[in-house]
């Protein structure tokens, strides 16, 4: 019998009202493995309602009360993420040491919440008019949404819910129908932590979910990862609803090679950057820019290494497994396709791989393409797949023109041992997450995450001090206490003296 995966609030699961569901495939082997409940509009009301009923408890509880639970919940996670990282693997299909990572990531997050008590202290100023005191106050906005994509089951939520718990807001996480169980997992861990019921839920589904999300008045915040075309619509439907927003949409990254690079270092890191997790990633290199006289060169190193690539099911000795679906697997083929029609060489053809894995898995192999232009859709387009397009370019500038013309701004590398070529791309580049000789800049917990022009919508970054301040809002309080020289009406402005 296939699996149901359910919703979760009130520290249980719910199996929704809608009968409504979908498969839920092993993509190393192409079997379904369980299905997901798929929520109706009232199926996300009550775990909505959950969330808005547990709030004003949750925001009363003590700091430290909070902070225990969250260390709990770290402890708990540390213990125990080869357990996550296997579900990971089983529905998204990366290899496990990279769902290790991505969890590993994630913990940081949380850990950066620990110390959430100092990013919450407010000011105080005393006596600033004759006996009266003014303080800021930092509080939590109320039940907040989490709409995470496929790629990043555990780490993209914990960008955001660690803070949003820390902070004292209840959360509803809208997980990927594609690999949903990571989000029941880390649910039951937040109950085994102590975590109160009706503070962190999962509400499974698609569009529907998503839109009551959007549209609820309960809920006052969303956060989003995901497409770009998906962000400018939760973006523009959530504020339309009053609610404050960071949609981080899409990606096309490009990381520049000048001629005085380590070419050796650079082949290393673009094979790293646009294959890992089969280049389902915001932040994979998928445009490398070679400047100068060193494309040749530098596209053999690359081969060299693509061709010693193990291609399989995660749970083996694989670099890389396969695509989420085949529905994306043959998109990201079509793609390949497209190029070679455009007339770009193809180098290394992941259409033509031999996978160590099932028959029916959604295999396709890391591609290599150079002589890329412009105008080609493989250029032009988000692929989100393990297809690496080589464009040459004569100088730093028309590569830097190439970047900043674009319509993104997630992430970018520069490949070089120029110091002051470096130090201008870092000033000069309209990009918000920038590697100099570091392929994948994903910045640690205490920085923010978030890009630029297409790549975000709305002004505030993920975790981080934005991240508080994101899932927070400012208050001020003005007090005088009784004084009798105060007395008496007077209907003027009141003046600081």
């Amino acid at each position: 019998m296939t699996t149901t995966i359910p919703h979760w609030f009130d520290n249980k699961p719910f199996s929704g009202t809608s009968g409504n569901t979908a498969p839920v495939t092993n993509p190393a082997s192409g079997a379904v493995k369980g299905e997901v409940a798929l929520a109706s509009v009232e199926d996300a009301r009550a775990v909505i309602d959950a969330a808005a009923a547990a709030f004003p408890a949750w925001r009363d509880t003590s700091l430290a009360k909070r902070t225990q639970i969250i260390f709990k919940f770290r402890e708990l996670l540390n213990e125990r993420k080869g357990e996550l990282a296997e579900i990971i693997t089983s529905e998204h299909g990366k290899v496990v040491s990279d769902a290790l990572g991505e969890v590993s990531r994630g913990q940081e997050v949380v850990e950066f919440a620990c110390g959430i008590a100092h990013l919450l202290k407010g000011g105080m100023t005393e006596n600033a008019s004759t006996n009266v005191d003014v303080s800021s106050l930092r509080q939590p906005v109320g039940p907040v949404g989490i709409i995470s994509p496929f790629n990043f089951p555990a780490m993209v939520p914990m960008w955001f819910f660690p803070i949003a718990i820390a902070a004292g807001n209840t959360v509803v996480l809208k997980p990927s129908e594609k690999d949903p169980t990571a989000a029941i997992w880390m649910a039951e861990l937040w109950a085994e932590a102590g975590l109160p019921a009706g503070v962190f839920n999962v509400l499974q589904g698609d569009k529907t979910s998503v839109d009551e999300l959007l549209t609820n008045p309960a809920v006052k915040a969303i956060s989003f990862v995901g497409s770009t075309p998906i962000a400018q619509y939760v973006y523009a439907t959530g504020t339309a609803h009053g609610k404050r927003v960071q949609a981080l949409g899409g990606a096309k990254n490009h990381a520049i090679v000048l001629p005085d690079a380590d070419l050796d270092l650079a082949a290393d890191a673009m094979v790293n950057a646009g294959f890992g997790s089969a280049g389902e990633r915001c932040m994979a290199i998928s445009a490398l820019v070679a400047v100068g006289d060193i494309a040749d060169e530098l596209v053999a190193k690359i081969k060299d290494r693509t061709d010693t690539l193990k291609i399989g099911d995660g749970t083996r000795d694989s670099d890389m497994g396969p695509l989420v679906t085949k529905v994306h697997r043959d998109k990201v083929a079509s793609y390949i396709d497209a190029g070679e029609n455009d007339g770009a060489t193809i180098v290394v053809d992941g259409r033509q791989v031999q996978a160590d894995g099932g028959a029916d898995g959604f295999w396709l192999g890391p591609t290599l393409i150079d002589h890329v232009t412009t105008d080609m859709s493989v250029y032009t387009d988000e692929i989100f797949g393990p297809v690496l397009s080589v464009i040459r370019v004569e100088s730093y500038d028309e590569a830097l023109e190439l970047i900043n013309s674009g319509p993104f701004g997630n992430g970018t590398a520069i490949f070089t041992n120029d110091g002051g070529a470096a130090r201008r791309f870092q000033n000069e580049v309209e990009v918000g997450m920038v590697g100099i000789n570091v392929p994948i800049p994903v910045p640690m917990a205490y920085y923010s995450f978030g890009g630029w022009k297409n790549s975000l919508f709305g002004d505030t970054h993920a975790h981080g001090a934005e991240g508080v301040h994101f899932f927070t809002r400012g208050k001020v309080v003005t007090t005088r206490w009784l004084d009798p020289s105060h007395g008496g009406l007077n209907l003027g402005f009141p003046q600081n003296n």
